[in-house]
C-alpha cells in the first residue's frame, strides 16, 4: 500500500470541499490534480530514482509531494534554511537522481544540466551530480526521506513509508475533529509536522490549505526576522487551525498583550517542538489563544499525543494518538505502532518496530503522557539530584518577555542559567524578581542560583540553536564557558560538564 497518495487518499467529500493555494490564489482539487498531471507528465520522460525537492512554501511544493507519491519516487524535502554544504551532503546521502528547485542558481555547483522549461511555480527540473563512491541504502517501501538537523548540526535521514504518512494524518483529523478547517501554514513545508499535520491533515477534512510563502510570513533562513509579517497575515487569513513552536507562541501571547487582536476563528492551535511552560500557556489561553500542546518526533511520523478539544489536561502532552502505543522503560518513552522504518543509510536501525525516544516521561492514571526532559540533557548535580534542564527553562520561558534561558549544573553544586531578554529595557532586578518567583515553585535542588544575562539572543548566534528553537547546550556551553565558570565562584578552574 506503499502507492498511496494525497489525491487518492481524499474522499469524495473532502474533494470537492478542500483548497489549497497562497495568500494571492487557492485552488480547487480537480485544479490542483490538473498540476499534478502536468508535472508528472514531464517527470515521465526522465528516469528518476529518488526526487529531491528544495523549494519555498506554496502549492507547488504540495504538488511535487504528490506526484512523487503517485509515481512512486522517493521523496527528500530539503530545508530551504539548511546550509550549503548539509544540502550537498543530503545529496549525496539519500543518492538523489534529480532535484526540483525554484532556486536553481544557489545550487548550481551540485547540477550537472536543467531540463527543460521552469515548470508550475517555477519549479526547475535539475540533474543532480553524482556523488563520488557513496552507496545509498534506505528501508524497502520509503516513500519519504525528512531530514532532522539532530543536536549535532549533522543532517539525519528518517525513513517513512507513504502509508505512515497517511496513517497519522488520518489519526490528526479524527482526534481534532474539525470539519472543513481553514489552516494557516507557518512552518515550513519541509518539516514534517507541517507537511503530515499541516498539509495532510486539513485537506483529508475537507479543509482550506494556506500557504504564504516564507518570505512573506517575515522569515530570513530559519529566524524569524519580521515579526509584524507574521502577525498581519495571520489577520488578513484569520485561521482557524495552526502549528506553532513555542517561540512562535511567545510571539502571539507577546504581541496579544501590546494590543494585536487575538482572531476570534482560531478554534484549534497545536503547539510542540520543545517543551512548553504552563505560565506560557494559560496565558495563551487568557488572551483567547486556544492552544493544545503535543508531543511527537519525525521518527514516529511526527505527532505521537496532542491534548484535544474533547481532552485536556494541563501540564500533559494530551494522550498518545490511537493507533500508537506508549511504554515507559527505565524512565524513557518508547512508541510502538507507526514508527520509522529506519534512517538512511544505517542498516541496523531499519523495522525495529518501536521507538526509544529519547525523552523523560511518564503517563498519569488517565492516560496523558506528561515530559520531563531530554535523557541526554540530564543534569546530576554533585549532590547526586537528577534534574533535566527543560524543566527549570520552561518555568522561566513561561514569561514571554524571556527570549532564552539555558540551565547548566552538571556535577556542579547548583543550577546557573544563561538568559537574555525581549525587551532591553528589562533591568536586571525585573529578571531576578522573575527568577525568584520562579525558584519558589522549585524545589530547592533545581532552582536558578546565579545567572548571566546575555548581550543578544541565541538565535542571533550561528550555530547556538536548531532548527525548531532548542539550544545546542554543547555549543552553548562551549561559546560561553568563561561567562558560565564565572557563576560557580571558588569552582571557576574546575572543568565544565555539560550534556552534548
Amino acid at each position: 500500500m506503499n502507492n498511496i497518495s494525497l489525491l487518492e487518499g481524499l474522499g469524495e467529500s473532502a474533494k470537492t470541499a478542500a483548497t489549497l493555494g497562497g495568500l494571492e490564489q487557492r485552488f480547487t482539487i480537480d485544479e490542483f490534480e490538473a498540476m499534478c498531471v502536468e508535472l508528472e507528465e514531464f517527470l515521465l520522460q526522465e528516469k528518476v530514482s529518488v526526487l529531491a525537492l528544495h523549494a519555498d512554501n506554496g502549492p507547488s511544493w504540495v504538488v511535487a509531494d504528490a506526484v512523487s507519491q503517485r509515481m512512486q519516487f522517493c521523496l527528500a524535502p530539503l530545508p530551504t534554511f539548511f546550509s550549503h554544504l548539509q544540502i550537498q551532503s543530503i545529496l549525496g546521502q539519500c543518492g538523489a537522481s534529480h532535484l526540483l528547485t525554484d532556486n536553481p542558481d544557489s545550487l548550481g555547483d551540485m547540477v550537472t544540466r536543467r531540463i527543460g522549461a521552469p515548470l508550475i511555480g517555477g519549479l526547475q527540473l535539475c540533474e543532480v551530480k553524482p556523488h563520488a563512491a557513496q552507496t545509498c541504502e534506505r528501508p524497502k517501501g520509503t516513500g519519504k526521506i525528512t531530514f532532522t538537523s539532530g543536536s549535532t548540526g549533522e543532517a539525519k535521514g528518517v525513513c517513512l513509508s507513504n502509508e505512515q504518512l497517511f496513517l497519522q494524518a488520518k489519526a490528526l483529523a479524527d482526534v481534532v475533529n474539525i470539519k472543513n478547517p481553514r489552516h494557516l501554514c507557518v512552518l515550513p513545508l519541509s518539516t514534517l509536522l507541517e507537511n503530515v499535520a499541516g498539509v495532510y491533515a486539513p485537506l483529508l477534512a475537507g479543509g482550506q490549505v494556506i500557504m504564504p510563502s516564507l518570505a512573506q510570513l517575515g522569515y530570513e533562513g530559519s529566524r524569524l526576522a519580521a515579526p509584524e509579517k507574521m502577525l498581519a497575515v495571520i489577520q488578513q487569513i484569520q485561521p482557524e487551525t495552526m502549528i506553532l513552536i513555542p517561540e512562535l507562541l511567545k510571539l502571539l501571547v507577546v504581541s496579544a498583550k501590546q494590543g494585536w487582536p487575538v482572531p476570534e476563528s482560531f478554534k484549534f492551535i497545536a503547539v510542540g517542538g520543545s517543551r512548553v511552560g504552563q505560565g506560557l500557556l494559560q496565558e495563551a489561553w487568557s488572551l483567547g489563544l486556544p492552544v493544545y500542546e503535543g508531543f511527537g518526533l519525525s521518527e514516529c511520523a511526527s505527532v505521537v499525543s496532542l491534548n484535544t478539544v474533547s481532552g485536556r489536561k494541563n501540564g500533559s502532552c494530551g494522550k498518545p494518538l490511537p493507533h500508537l502505543q506508549l511504554d515507559i522503560r527505565a524512565g524513557e518513552v518508547v512508541v510502538k505502532g507507526n514508527t520509522m522504518l529506519g534512517y538512511l543509510n544505517r542498516p541496523e536501525s531499519w523495522y525495529q518496530g518501536s521507538m526509544a525516544t529519547g525523552d523523560l516521561g511518564y503517563l498519569d492514571d488517565e492516560g496523558y503522557l506528561h515530559l520531563a526532559g531530554r535523557k541526554k540533557n540530564l543534569i546530576i548535580s554533585s549532590y547526586g539530584r537528577n534534574i533535566s534542564p527543560e524543566w527549570p527553562e520552561s518555568e522561566l520561558l513561561a514569561n514571554p518577555l524571556m527570549q532564552d534561558a539555558v540551565v547548566f549544573g552538571d556535577a556542579k553544586p547548583y543550577c546557573v542559567a544563561l538568559v537574555s531578554v525581549r525587551d532591553s529595557r528589562m533591568d536586571n532586578m525585573s529578571i531576578q524578581q522573575w527568577i525568584d518567583r520562579v525558584n519558589q515553585g522549585l524545589p530547592d535542588y533545581a532552582q536558578i542560583r546565579a545567572w548571566h544575562r546575555l548581550d543578544q539572543p541565541l538565535v542571533t548566534l550561528p550555530g547556538m540553536l536548531t532548527s525548531n528553537g532548542r539550544p545546542r547546550r554543547a555549543a552553548i556551553a562551549s561559546h560561553f564557558g568563561e561567562q558560565i565558570r564565572a557563576l560557580y565562584p571558588g569552582n571557576s578552574d574546575s572543568p565544565l560538564a555539560f550534556a552534548s
